[in-house]
């Protein structure tokens, strides 16, 4: 992990800064306060959001309501921006989460939630929180922290960093299973299902030998049941038989019943047709004596028409035909009739015009007295006999309409009387097929009374075949059958009942007899379980002592390069050795063993930042799977003077440590600071910090 870029708002000091870093040395140098150990705090914030003490009171600018920190950092060839904010709420500050945003190159990969933000980091880094404010980030005055520590509580404290607490947390817990199973172990030695299992084998094999005699009985009173159910269905059947003749007695008893009562409806039916075919016959001859007299009146008609010309072969058609033309004679004579009265009128306007005019109207010659008056005496002639004809027509069209008249009286009477008579003829064909009908309707009836009559002697004939002590009888048979079977049944049933008691009771005994094998093979497992956790937890306790020792190897190697690459060639031989609490101690050339007390201020400080550089190589292989890449160092030269050299030679094995991609160091020695490959120099102007970029 090498971080790039680092962006404050508002933190401390900073108001709006922007913070450059690039691989190797980085060495941010300043005077107090100027805001060179804000931009430590920043970064930690960035990547885990949890504040360094109890609130967020020593990043926040005073007198402002929020600010942001933004860090960009390269691992693994991708590049990541995480951004953070704070937020003052009343008295209180705390984080922004809706500016917290993680992003891989350009993308957003997490956001929100700090937790989740949190677990991307290790993910990609492999750094939790412990390991980067153990290891990473070295505080002002922590360098010698540890040298300082009591030896067990160094001891403790490693072993965790290092994963070998897990080892002594594993020993303990186990041992909570061991007192665990070793208490079942007794439990089960005090069972009393497994003391007492010959007794249980004991109490089934009895169980297993009654219900065996139980079987036996089961069979023999199984033969019984049948043999008595066999009887009882003979019984039965007997019983079934005599019930259905029972039943059928009864039955033909309701059949002589509904005979009888058939029987009488016949005959009640039988009388009502009589006395309907009476009247009918009484209503046939009504009829025949009205069609007799209608018959009389058509005569008396059709003799009237003879009377008047028609003859006795005509139908009505024609005698209406008949009637219409003497409608056409008396419009005929009227006609003439009103040509001769016409005609006179005509002569009599004549006459009237002659008496008066002395000449002819057609000739105009002039008429003498002698010729009007013989032409006058002619058209008065004429006027005479024509009146004398119209007389004649007159008396002869009086005679044609009383003609006409009678003959229409006599056939609109015929016409009635001839629908009078179909009617008749009709009603009377009716009133025959019905006097029909009632007769057949009548000889069926008497032939059913026949039939019905026979019927009803034989049923009671039958009936008076039955016995009613045969049924008594069969009763008392089934009855007896049933008491034998029903004593049959409740016995075997209660074998049943036994064998089901004895087949629990076995089941029961085959239970605790497993349950209490369980139980054993059970203590057997426990018992060899107590054997490979007492294994394990020896082979625990062995292990953790090996594996510090391996740690502790390795850990003198790292510190003792470091340390030789700090001193160099010019300043004084130191060996380290580190016993099994990690505890170092320094030997000269000469071979005086020196304890870190006895150290001066200078050597001390050499001796730390080469033992926390080992731990934190160490701890990170171990818990990460790769080296310790990056390195904060705030204010590393404690107790260092430049005229010994030791500032010069730190800084000087600072600049060379490759192992550590990427070191950034807060110092406001400048001695120190000429070492950086990059310098950063912040100086506070009217209380804001200025970032400028020396190389």
């Amino acid at each position: 992990m090498k971080i790039e870029l680092v962006q404050l708002e508002n933190i401390r000091s900073h108001v709006k800064s922007t913070i450059p870093f690039a691989r190797g040395f980085n060495c941010l140098v300043g005077g107090l306060g100027c805001g060179k150990s804000s931009i430590l705090y920043a970064i930690d914030f960035a990547l885990f959001g949890d504040p360094v003490g109890r609130s967020y009171e020593y990043l926040l600018r005073e007198s402002t309501n929020s600010g942001k920190v933004t860090v960009q950092f390269v691992h693994n060839g991708q590049t990541y921006t995480i951004t953070r904010g704070l937020k003052r709420r009343g008295k209180n500050i705390g984080q922004d989460f809706e500016s917290l945003k993680l992003f891989q190159n350009e993308t957003l990969i997490s956001s929100v939630k700090s937790d989740a933000v949190a677990e991307q980091i290790k993910a990609i880094t492999g750094l939790d929180k412990e390991i980067y404010r153990e290891i990473v980030w070295v505080k002002q005055e922590h360098l010698k922290e540890l040298l300082d520590t009591r030896p067990r509580d160094r001891q403790t404290r490693l072993d965790e960093l290092f994963g070998l607490s897990d080892y002594e947390a594993a020993w303990n817990n186990i041992a909570i299973y061991q007192r665990d199973y070793e208490k079942e172990k007794e439990i089960y030695e005090k069972d009393p299902d497994i003391a007492g299992i010959e007794k249980l084998n004991d109490e089934y094999n009895d169980t297993a030998k009654e219900f065996t005699m139980a079987e036996i009985e089961q069979q023999d009173m199984s033969v019984k049941l049948a043999a008595a159910k066999k009887a009882l269905e003979e019984a039965e059947s007997r019983l079934k038989r005599m019930e259905e003749t029972r039943t059928k007695g009864e039955e033909l008893k309701r059949k002589e019943a509904r005979l009888q009562a058939n029987l009488t409806n016949t005959e009640t039916t039988i009388a009502a047709t009589s006395s309907k075919i009476a009247a009918k016959k009484k209503a046939l001859e009504e009829f025949e004596h009205r069609l007799s007299k209608l018959q009389e009146q058509v005569s008396s008609c059709m003799h009237e028409l003879q009377e008047m010309g028609f003859t006795s072969d005509q139908t009505l058609d024609l005698l209406k035909q008949r009637l219409t033309s003497f409608d056409d004679r008396i419009s005929s004579l009227k006609g003439e009739q009103e040509a001769n009265q016409r005609g006179v009128r005509e002569d009599q306007k004549r006459i009237t015009s002659l008496s008066a005019e002395n000449r002819c109207p057609l000739c105009l010659q002039p008429l003498t007295t002698e010729y009007k008056d013989g032409l006058m005496q002619r058209i008065q002639t004429e006027n005479t006999d024509r009146q004398r004809a119209s007389d004649v027509l007159q008396q002869e069209i009086e005679v044609l309409k009383k003609t006409k008249k009678r003959a229409d009286d006599s056939t609109s009477n015929l016409q009635t009387l001839n629908s009078k008579i179909d009617d008749l003829k009709n009603r009377t064909e009716e009133e025959a097929a019905a006097l029909t009908e009632l007769t057949d309707e009548l000889e069926g009836k008497l032939k059913l009374q026949q039939e019905q009559t026979l019927e009803l002697e034989a049923v009671r004939g039958e009936i008076s075949r039955f016995d009613a002590s045969a049924l008594e009888s069969a009763k008392t048979q089934r009855e007896e059958a049933f008491r034998k079977y029903y004593k049959a049944e409740s016995d075997l049933r209660t074998l049943e009942n036994r064998k089901k008691d004895l087949v629990k009771r076995l089941d029961d005994a085959k239970d605790k007899i497993d349950h209490a094998q369980q139980k054993i093979e059970r203590m057997k497992k426990i018992e060899n379980a107590v054997i490979v956790i007492n294994g394990i937890r020896d082979a625990y306790r062995s292990i953790q002592p090996r594996l510090r020792s391996e740690f502790v190897k390795v850990l003198r190697n790292f510190a003792q390069q470091v340390l030789d690459n700090i001193v160099g060639e010019e300043g004084p031989l130191l060996n380290i050795t580190i016993d099994e609490s990690y505890t170092p101690f320094v030997s000269s050339d000469s071979g005086v063993e020196r304890e870190v007390a006895n150290l001066s201020g200078g050597e001390r400080t050499l001796l730390a930042f080469a033992y926390r550089l080992g731990l934190g190589q160490l701890i990170m292989q171990s818990r990460t799977g790769h080296g310790l890449s990056m390195l904060l160092l705030d204010e590393p030269t404690e107790s260092l003077g430049r005229e010994d050299g030791s500032i010069d030679r730190l800084a000087e094995a600072v600049s060379r440590f490759k192992a550590i991609e990427q070191i950034i160091a807060v110092t406001h020695n400048e001695a120190f600071a000429e070492k950086a490959e990059h310098v950063i120099r912040l100086e506070k102007e009217a209380g804001e910090s200025q970032v400028s970029i020396e190389r």
